[in-house]
């Protein structure tokens, strides 16, 4: 199949059948530190360019994979911009994850927030680039957003068959629980997640994840990484942390430590809060506060002290050589843990991209044709 192949034809070719695998180009849109796109070559996908308006995104993107990284607002993006990142592709994917926090439970879905407006974009992009698959992960509230609806409309007016899901992360390889939404999209054919990759009783814990990794102090930094520190601990949380049992909550403790907050009926409601992980289970949601030991259940099981920046990132299922701070450069706690905790867990990722090259297989025919 040569380039210069309309892409009609490819289409049409790639429905009827062929015998082997094609060369899938991606562009991943709103790419952050990279998790989608490593995810995505895993499986085979090829992407070529990434795309974020966030400066601190550039290093890790580009340290860690092959694609280019392109600092551009989605907002501006055109055809134009992308459309050289495709050339020479059998079939062309359009990816992405818009910033989710407008669509989260904790801005409780209200659309004051402009970057509702980044999905309309996502679909300008799909509209003018034209691709053959399109794939987009986000929070599961926005699956009952008009701006969603709409969104699923516009794919399925102009030809493709739409799939949507929300899944759990554990259940493909990802040592946390995660509901995340899966949206797969073809012009190829009907197209659906893969079946989970792992059982319940089989999931990757906290211990799987992290085991191994030397121990630190609250505030600590370990010489070998500097990705691996932890947050300081005001002499409060220091008892607090001491008084938490692994997978409890701040009602095991004396009510002397009990914040105030919580003493009141309001406040009970939040289990959560200032607690260990659980060993051997998969880790809570990791969310852009991970660092914080009041943030949420993200005390180390063992260790008096949140888990590290390091360990955020593996319980994503990065990789735990992944780079996300140049040599010698400073590491900003805030700012790292807002790029792992707003990342698509790499092993999600995969299993996306292991979706779409299943989709693609099946609809060609290979496999059973080499059989």
């Amino acid at each position: 199949m040569g380039d210069s192949m309309p892409k009609k034809e490819r289409r049409k070719n790639a429905a009827a059948g062929r015998v082997t695998a094609p060369r899938v180009k991606a562009v991943d849109l709103f790419c952050g530190a990279g998790g989608l796109t490593r995810g995505l070559e895993a499986a085979g996908v090829e992407v070529v360019t990434g795309v974020d308006i966030d400066p601190a995104c550039e290093f890790p993107f580009s340290a860690n994979n092959r694609a280019s990284f392109l600092k551009r607002s989605v907002e501006e993006i055109t055809e134009t911009d992308l459309a050289e990142a495709f050339a020479g592709a059998q079939l062309t994917l359009l990816a992405g994850c818009a910033p989710c926090q407008p669509f989260s439970t904790y801005s409780q879905g209200k659309p004051r927030d402009k970057r509702w407006n980044l999905l309309n974009h996502f679909a300008r992009l799909v509209r003018e680039l034209d691709p053959d698959l399109v794939t987009m992960e986000n929070v599961p509230l926005l699956e009952k957003q008009t701006v969603f609806s709409n969104f699923v409309c516009d794919l399925k007016s102009r030809g493709f068959h739409v799939f949507h899901k929300v899944v759990d992360c554990a259940d493909y390889g990802v040592p946390q629980h995660r509901q995340r939404l899966v949206l797969l999209a073809s012009k190829l054919g009907p197209i659906e997640m893969i079946a989970p990759t792992v059982k319940a009783r089989r999931y990757k814990t906290v211990r799987d994840a992290i085991i191994g990794l030397p121990p630190l102090k609250a505030g600590g930094v370990c010489p070998d990484d500097p990705m691996h520190q932890a947050s300081e601990l005001s002499p409060l949380n220091l008892k607090r942390i001491r008084a938490s049992k692994a997978g409890g909550t701040w009602r095991d403790w004396d009510r002397e430590l009990v914040a105030k907050c919580h003493k009141k009926k309001t406040g009970k409601t939040y289990p959560s809060v200032y607690g260990r992980m659980g060993w051997d289970e998969p880790s809570p949601t990791m969310t852009t506060q991970f660092f914080g030991f009041g943030n949420g259940r993200f005390g180390h099981p063992r260790q008096n002290r949140a888990i590290s920046l390091r360990e955020g990132a593996i319980l994503q299922s990065f990789p735990r050589n992944y780079k996300f701070v140049d040599k010698g450069k400073p590491v900003y706690i805030k700012t790292l843990g807002r790029l792992i905790g707003n990342a698509v867990p790499v092993k999600l990722g995969k299993a996306i991209g292991k979706s779409i090259m299943h989709h693609i297989r099946k609809m060609e025919g290979v496999g059973e044709r080499a059989a």
